[in-house]
């Protein structure tokens, strides 16, 4: 993928953040830029931190959502891998050089205020907020890519309709070729991300 075009995207993995990365994701294909995860690398020998330097250095544009950092009980620890990434990024811009300090990064938390209890040297960075909101979440992908990709983009709302439409579509696709609705929303995300890109390119 172009430098230029590819989008990083540092966040959880689980099926309580997918409700967010689905519209993410999206929203980033009906931009015409590429995300790029750490999961579309199934290589099992190499590491995941090899994987996720490659990445970083391969992407002009990244999107680090901070929001699931804090843990919830009281047996957990703070997941510290997102704002790590975070870093490696910053510091990649900072001291690699050559066109990566053309870098830029969106930093995603569930409120405005929340990170500066734990990263208080990112304050005056780009943050936005989504409230743990999937439409808010893709929102402010829109907004920020238009910012700084120069990307003319319509409203978040039609943005939003879009991938509604995309996932009426792809569920009824899936239904019709076996899948129960357990597979729907366990669907591994790279296929979703398949899924995704044929339908922006066919209906975009």
């Amino acid at each position: 993928m172009p430098f230029d075009k590819s989008v990083f995207i540092n966040c959880p993995f689980d099926e309580q953040y997918y409700p967010l990365l689905r519209p993410i994701l999206f929203t980033i294909y009906y931009s015409g830029l590429h995300p790029r995860i750490a999961l579309e690398n199934l290589d099992s020998g190499k590491s995941r931190i090899e994987k996720i330097v490659a990445l970083i250095q391969e992407t002009r544009f990244a999107i680090h959502d901070l929001s699931r950092i804090k843990s919830t009980g009281s047996d957990e620890y703070y997941r510290m891998n997102m704002p790590f990434e975070l870093g490696l990024d910053v510091g990649c811009r900072l001291f690699k050089g050559d066109h990566r300090r053309e870098k830029r990064c969106l930093i995603l938390e569930a409120n405005h205020y929340r990170y500066r209890a734990a990263l208080s040297d990112i304050s005056g960075s780009d943050i936005a907020a989504h409230n743990n909101e999937p439409e808010e979440a893709a929102c402010a992908v829109r907004n920020w890519l238009t910012a700084e990709a120069g990307i003319s983009l319509p409203g978040p709302s039609k943005i939003w309709g879009t991938f509604m439409e995309f996932t009426a579509f792809n569920y009824d696709d899936l239904i019709s070729k076996g899948y129960s609705d357990r597979d729907v929303k366990r669907l591994p995300v790279h296929e979703l991300m398949q899924a995704m890109q044929q339908w922006v390119g066919e209906n975009r």
